[in-house]
């Protein structure tokens, strides 16, 4: 699988500022040391996991769209096929039997 379709947890977790916080003239610099507090182990895991289904979901989709796709159009072909077959045959059957009415109708006069 490409690089590029799966995203990297700087994409999955996005920290938002407080809407309080003025903007920064300079790049924040990150303590090295993250307290144990201030990460809800849980929650993380909760939207890494969503956000890594979404892409699994769009990935799925692509491919069963790409897989399907030429199984698709020869099953609609085939269908257009019988269709028009039945279409015709069900018109030769109408057709011969109002000429066959016709005719009697004309016998009978």
């Amino acid at each position: 699988m490409p690089r590029s379709v799966l995203p990297t947890l700087t994409e999955i977790v996005r920290v938002e500022p407080p809407a309080d916080m003025p903007p920064l003239s300079e790049p924040p610099v990150l303590d090295a040391v993250v307290e144990p507090a201030t990460v809800d182990e849980h929650q993380l895991t909760r939207r890494v996991l969503a956000d890594v289904q979404r892409q699994i979901d769009l990935m799925l989709e692509y491919r069963l769209r790409e897989a399907l796709a030429p199984a698709m159009a020869r099953l609609t072909d085939a269908l257009v096929h019988e269709a028009r077959t039945e279409l015709a045959s069900t018109l030769r059957d109408v057709v011969a039997r109002a000429v066959s009415q016709e005719l009697n109708r004309q016998r009978g006069r």
